[in-house]
């Protein structure tokens, strides 16, 4: 009786395998719409974590209240000044714009006053280059931003819409973030008992996961933010155009590794040095070299310490493919798949040794426990 079922029992096995697939697969296409407000739901989710704890730790027993408040911290202090930054850099791209429209900021003269306080040497390469028809560099440039302001204006319902999708998202990322936060612990042991690895194998990736997105945001969006607010201020005192924007470049620049905010000062300090701004030019290499370019030495390591420890290569190249498939998601996704990718293979070579345990790269340690802090 028994060899006659076997042939049944792999058939059906088989069929209800392909069936989890096709299952899988079509859930994951209907939230694909929806892939990055569930991503930084995910990522809310596991860095404000230890808070909530506090915060229940505090209420005991009112896990829904807990996971409310937290919420609201979230609000409050990431989401309202997000909103109030957008604005702000809305606002000063149209007082550029306006000034460069009416003449106020001409990058012809800028480049030829600078172009004539240069050696010669410079200038015979900037020659060779065609760099000097500066002239009609400021045409392009002002038919340009001309194209681009008018190709605002006639897409104003295009931009609504967007606007409206903007805050679904942001509705859907904030609502699932709430049940992350109140019910986090029991949804991860679920996914970690159902998924098909060796309890090993599933804590090590876990725990990668987790250990990079909290190194990814905090030793790299915090101190972009921190690069960002210091060089505006910078900027800003030394009286310097546009500085909420000049602020928010460094920000982003300072998101890449080899790159940082160098293409950002670096320029300006050069152009007030040619201009004859001695004074200015000179504080701004120093607190481009000793006060924002040092940020990031003292303040990742005290964020993130050895955690999530890639190469800089690695999470420069996986930044910017990340930035290219997925957008600005793509900061946390393209270190988080590469450190997945790092995490999986040396889990491979431990079990081609002969080792059960993984060596997960960052951690230090060669076994991953299992308690939910962890995970959290």
């Amino acid at each position: 009786m028994e060899p006659a079922t076997r042939p049944s029992m792999r058939f059906e096995d088989g069929f209800f395998l392909v069936f989890v697939l096709v299952v899988s697969v079509a859930f994951a296409l209907i939230l694909e719409p929806f892939f990055v407000a569930v991503l930084w739901g995910l990522i809310a989710a596991i860095l404000f974590n230890p808070l909530n704890r506090r915060v229940l730790a505090a209420i005991p027993g009112h896990r829904n209240s807990a996971a409310a408040l937290t919420l609201l911290l979230i609000v409050a202090v990431i989401i309202v000044p997000a909103i109030l930054l957008t604005l702000a850099l809305v606002n000063e791209a149209s007082v550029f714009y306006g000034k460069v429209q009416s003449g106020q900021i001409n990058f012809a003269d800028l480049f030829a006053q600078v172009q004539a306080r240069l050696p010669d040497w410079v200038v015979h390469y900037l020659q060779r280059f065609g760099l000097t028809d500066f002239a009609a560099l400021q045409a392009r440039l002002d038919a340009g931003l001309a194209a681009s302001f008018r190709t605002i204006a006639t897409r104003a319902v295009i931009i609504g819409q967007g606007a409206f999708s903007l805050l679904v998202a942001l509705s859907v990322t904030l609502y699932l973030t709430y049940f992350l936060l109140r019910d986090g612990d029991t949804l991860a042991d679920r996914v970690m008992n159902m998924t098909p690895l060796h309890p090993a194998q599933r804590e090590a990736l876990m725990r990668q996961f987790v250990t990079v997105i909290r190194a990814t945001i905090k030793g790299s969006i915090v101190v972009a933010i921190v690069q960002g607010l210091i060089g505006g201020i910078v900027f800003w005192l030394l009286d310097v155009e546009g500085a909420l924007l000049w602020g928010v470049m460094m920000g982003f620049f300072s998101l890449l590794p080899a790159i940082g905010t160098g293409l950002v000062w670096v320029p300006v300090a050069i152009y007030l040095l040619a201009t004859g701004a001695i004074a200015k030019g000179l504080i701004l290499v120093f607190c481009g070299l000793f006060v924002i370019g040092m940020v990031d030495n003292l303040l990742r390591p005290i964020l993130v310490g050895r955690d999530a420890r890639l190469p800089d290569y690695v999470v420069l190249i996986s930044t910017l493919g990340g930035i290219e498939l997925f957008g600005f998601s793509g900061i946390v996704i393209g270190p988080v798949i590469a450190a997945l990718f790092i995490a999986t293979w040396t889990i491979v070579a431990d079990m081609r040794g002969g080792t059960e345990g993984a060596m997960v790269p960052g951690t230090g340690s060669e076994s991953v426990p299992g308690d939910k802090a962890s995970r959290t």
